[in-house]
């Protein structure tokens, strides 16, 4: 399968029995990044953290008594 990163464009080519293939067939919403953007995100992401400027908002879950 064909895919096409998102943020740099550059053109990759995924078995088509992977997980990501599939959900990219099925649920066209989603979006892929290639190896070195998602590394890159996920590095900046990380220093911002450590930064102590950003704050990574994630849903509160409820804790049920029963």
């Amino acid at each position: 399968m064909r895919v096409k990163c998102v943020i740099c464009d550059t053109i990759e080519t995924i078995p088509d029995d992977l997980p990501d293939a599939k959900r990219l067939r099925n649920r066209p919403i989603h979006t892929y990044l290639c190896k070195t953007c998602h590394d890159r995100i996920s590095m900046r992401t990380s220093e911002r953290l450590a930064s102590g400027k950003f704050k990574l908002y994630q849903a509160k879950k409820e804790d049920d008594e029963f």
